[in-house]
């Protein structure tokens, strides 16, 4: 099996625990620590199915190498081959975002739940929540992300 083939099978399977979690798991224990679990599975399954696609591109040399960093990759599907994707800008903007609080999460001082969200506070107190509404929304764009990716993969094959 190819690297880009294990990578699409990667993205589906951690967008699938995103969605359990979601969908199954936090109904049933009320923790919102959980929502940040699945945002952490919805990143992943977003830059495998990104990575599956940088990879299929380098295997047949259709574009030249790139660091193993998420910046180097992401600036390289952004600028090399965003264009192939409808509705590209979306998808570049929903990995920014999640991305981004991702990052807040990590550098937070404070985070705590509030009902159904998490909420992290920066600094200066600026906050971001997590909701299971944002969750559902962010599960079902990557779904659309990984079929657009994999259905570019077989038009491409």
């Amino acid at each position: 099996m190819e690297k880009y083939q294990e990578l699409m099978e990667t993205a589906k399977k951690r967008i699938g625990v995103a969605d359990h979690i979601v969908t199954q798991t936090f109904p049933l224990v009320k923790d919102s620590k959980l929502l940040l679990a699945g945002l952490e599975h919805v990143f992943l399954a977003l830059t495998n199915s990104m990575e599956a696609v940088l990879h299929y591109e380098r295997t047949y040399k259709r574009i030249p190498p790139f660091q193993d960093s998420f910046d180097s990759r992401f600036t390289m599907f952004q600028t090399r081959l965003m264009k192939n994707y409808p509705d590209g800008q979306r998808y570049a903007h929903l990995i920014k975002e999640v991305r981004d609080i991702i990052i807040k999460h990590r550098q937070s001082p404070m985070e705590f739940p509030r009902k159904d969200r998490f909420v992290i506070c920066n600094g200066n107190y600026k906050m971001k929540t997590v909701s299971v509404e944002n969750m559902k929304d962010y599960i079902s764009q990557t779904r659309r992300f990984i079929e657009h990716t994999e259905g570019m993969l077989k038009v491409l094959l």
